[in-house]
């Protein structure tokens, strides 16, 4: 059993489908019945609490609050700004009846068509056009702003090529959306919040990020700017791990969203908004993950250590027991998740294997010699690296080990971001670097006929203009043309 939960395959034969058996040998999620979504699993939903949780106090910290809004959306309030309807028509998901009754002639159910709603509603792919629809109605003068609200909720895009974490039709996430008196304070909130995706990222999710401002043509639906965190994952793709879009008055316009100034003068309020998923998920395990399962960097962790007594018998199970009580109760104190899995319906064997594939951070093993010598076995899980350490002062050792971890995941993660980020002057040396995957910083015109050539012909897309990358100027790659600086270009999920 042990030997089948480790029976991966190997990245370098197919990335993919390694990356869909982690996912539900590591007990993260699997498949449902709805096509297109997935059924998160107790432990991938420990995860994504910890993400949540650690979010959600950063959000805080800002002065943001949170509030919910309707799942559903009045077909006429997202037809009011025509680029954000534009952006999300092929996705939506649409209700038009209310009820369902037996069919007469003896098929089953069916909807009933004298339940026809008079205005069709969206499942919402996003909330944009539900919340300033509400936001008219909370302001009113200066005084009220500005609004600071995140809701956490779930969202549907009718996605038709799906992968758990990645892109699924309903996914859950965050969103924020923010009102203001002025230009410069939505800016600034903008730019706040992508810069705390990114110390979220690297600092908790061990993932270093690139932080940028995308092209017109890959902004947000309705936006005047979208900033965004862009990271590589191991297969040399990157993934858009977050966003944070500046509005303008595009909203407030469509929703007559206005307020009297400090002048007395009527003005439209001015509007961002940010948002991370479940994406994030997928993003930690490609990002850490090896041939033996799941790595987890341990400030997300939701098991940081977990203790594996092995024994002959129940007298020895005893033993061991009393042993490791002061040490489970000092490392709670410590604010480290630990767990005892004294369990006797599974072999030690396939305990080590299943929490190798589940990326616990550290894993103790204690026998009876162990006991008589004072000392434990320790596993850390991102170097598999085992050692004999002494049982006095292991608390200490554990975490500072913990810590260790988690920086020795984020340099390991940076370097190989680094190491495959290249710089290319000519088309011809493009197309050729960009079959080895990885991120790729070239001169572009700025003109978004260029940047359709460059996708149709070689499926990249520029993933960011870097906040601060190279900014001297050049020349296009492509036509030659004068070039302001370079920007980042990869193959993308």
């Amino acid at each position: 059993m042990a030997k089948e939960l480790k029976n991966f395959t190997k990245r370098s034969d197919n990335y993919s489908q390694w990356y869909n058996e982690l996912v539900v040998k590591a007990d993260l999620a699997e498949q449902s019945a709805v096509r297109g979504c997935m059924v998160i699993k107790p432990y991938g939903y420990a995860i994504w609490e910890k993400m949540q949780q650690t979010l959600d106090k950063m959000f805080k910290e800002t002065g943001v609050q949170n509030a919910y809004f309707p799942l559903l959306i009045p077909k006429s309030f997202l037809c009011r700004e025509a680029e954000h309807v534009e952006g999300f028509a092929k996705e939506c998901a649409v209700v038009t009846h209310y009820r369902l009754k037996n069919d007469p002639e003896g098929n089953g159910v069916i909807v009933d068509p004298a339940a026809k709603l008079e205005e069709e509603l969206i499942v919402r792919p996003t909330s944009e056009t539900i919340i300033w629809g509400t936001y008219k109605n909370w302001i009113h003068s200066w005084r009220d702003l500005p609004i600071l609200v995140n809701q956490w909720a779930n969202v549907m895009r009718w996605e038709m090529r799906t992968r758990m974490f990645l892109r699924t039709a309903e996914f859950l996430w965050q969103e924020g959306h923010c009102a203001h008196a002025t230009a410069e304070e939505s800016e600034k909130r903008t730019v706040e919040m992508i810069n705390l995706y990114a110390n979220f990222a690297e600092n908790y999710m061990a993932m270093p990020v690139i932080v940028g401002v995308k092209s017109e043509s890959e902004r947000f639906a309705g936006a005047l700017n979208t900033y965004t965190i862009e990271a590589l994952m191991q297969d040399g793709k990157a993934l858009q791990s977050g966003t944070s879009h500046n509005l303008g008055q595009n909203f407030a316009k469509a929703f007559d969203v206005t307020f009297v100034n400090k002048e007395n003068k009527p003005e439209l309020v001015w509007a961002n908004s940010w948002g991370v998923s479940t994406r994030l998920m997928g993003a930690l395990i490609m990002t850490h993950s090896d041939d033996n399962g799941l790595v987890l960097p341990p400030h997300l962790a939701p098991i940081q250590v977990v203790i594996i007594p092995i024994y002959k018998d129940e007298e020895g199970r005893k033993a061991i027991s009393e042993k490791v009580d002061p040490l489970l109760k000092e490392l709670k104190k410590k604010g480290i998740s630990v767990k005892f899995d004294d369990a006797d319906n599974k072999r030690p064997g396939f305990k080590f294997a299943d929490y190798e594939v589940k990326g616990v951070p550290v894993r103790l093993a204690i026998g009876q010699r162990d006991l008589e010598n004072g000392t434990a076995e320790l596993m850390r899980r991102d170097t598999l690296e085992k050692e004999t350490v002494a049982f006095e002062g292991i608390a200490d050792y554990i975490e500072s080990l913990l810590e260790d971890i988690q920086k020795n995941l984020f340099e390991k993660a940076k370097k190989y971001r680094d190491e495959m980020t290249y710089t290319v002057d000519t088309y011809d040396e493009f197309k050729e670097q960009i079959e080895k995957g990885g991120f790729i910083l070239a001169h572009w015109d700025g003109t978004p006929e260029t940047e359709e050539k460059i996708k149709n012909e070689t499926k990249a897309t520029i993933r960011c203009i870097p906040l601060d990358g190279d900014q001297t100027p050049g020349v296009c790659m492509v036509t030659g043309k004068p070039s302001a600086r370079r920007v980042l270009f990869a193959r993308s999920y």
